[in-house]
């Protein structure tokens, strides 16, 4: 994952053997959205855009989908990649974000700080969990009002493609008893752990 300081877009760089070199192209790239400079924290200001911040992507365990998370525009996205060299994005989820600060269904009326962050598949590929803080410095300077504490669920069709956000699911605020929320394991293990090993 690459932020431009030219543009503040983002972009995702598949590494690969090309016969006994390894070679590196850019296959996904996140332009930052425009903003009015007086809705950004001080340090996006002179830019007038917000930008993606790709902080976590993760893979399906079956190579095919990847999650793509813009903590600065408060959004998920889904790309098939079936074939590496030319991922397609089949879905986008708002939740979040530095301008939009989009809420969750569960409590339409509550405007969300921090964006998706970190990412978690199930083994399955149906669920996917998204938390909303990076580090406490990171999220002070994009988030200068706060990010909070949510967790979220997305139910993804790993199928066709898809995200739907589950309205059921939404631990926030008080539910963290003060602290952020960063990173979520799954019983059992998920797509980014290593615990596909087993013992006889």
């Amino acid at each position: 994952m690459v932020i431009s300081v030219a543009d503040l877009s983002a972009s995702v760089w598949l590494w690969y053997k090309d016969g006994d070199r390894w070679a590196v192209r850019k296959v996904i790239t996140v332009p930052a959205e425009p903003a009015d400079p007086d809705a950004l924290p001080p340090a996006l200001q002179p830019f007038g855009a917000v930008p993606p911040l790709v902080t976590d992507i993760d893979l399906s365990v079956d190579d095919r989908w990847l999650y793509v998370s813009c903590f600065g525009t408060g959004e998920l996205k889904q790309y098939d990649v079936t074939d590496p060299f030319d991922p397609r994005e089949t879905a986008s989820v708002q939740l979040g974000g530095i301008v939009r600060r989009q809420p969750h269904p569960a409590v339409p009326g509550q405007p969300l700080g921090g964006g998706p962050q970190m990412v978690e598949i199930s083994r399955d590929g149906k669920r996917v969990y998204v938390t909303n803080s990076l580090y406490a410095a990171w999220d002070e300077v994009f988030y200068p009002e706060g990010v909070g504490a949510w967790m979220a669920k997305l139910d993804a069709d790993a199928t066709r493609g898809g995200l739907t956000v589950d309205e059921r699911f939404f631990p926030h605020g008080d539910d963290f008893r003060g602290l952020r929320v960063h990173q979520t394991r799954l019983q059992g293990g998920d797509a980014s752990s290593d615990s596909y090993c087993s013992t006889s």
